[in-house]
């Protein structure tokens, strides 16, 4: 898969996993096993980037004896599912057209 298609896709997964309540990042990767792999090392860059664009926020508490950080999704956050899922529709029928050999 195209580097750049996958890293759009692991930003929405991120944002979906945090979709319903806020999470930390071992739960994030748990919660994304069953349908993409993704490590530590990547996850953590995704998080920040989505910070920094205000997609989510931060907020740390201790956590036997360590401080744990949880991420919570934004509006900002929620748009970009939504504008993912707009998006979709489109791919949906142009990868039919591929898949289809030009005969859809």
């Amino acid at each position: 898969m195209d580097a750049q298609l996958k890293k759009g896709l692991l930003e929405i997964c991120v944002l979906t996993a945090i979709r319903g309540e806020e999470s930390y990042g071992y739960k994030i990767i748990s919660d994304l096993a069953p349908y993409i792999e993704i490590s530590e090392s990547t996850l953590y860059p995704i998080l920040k980037r989505l910070e920094s664009s205000g997609a989510v926020t931060i907020r740390s508490e201790a956590y036997n004896g360590r401080l744990r950080k949880y991420f919570k999704i934004t509006r900002l956050g929620l748009s970009k599912i939504d504008e993912f899922i707009d998006g979709m529709q489109e791919f949906k029928k142009i990868s039919d057209y591929i898949i289809g050999g030009g005969n859809v």
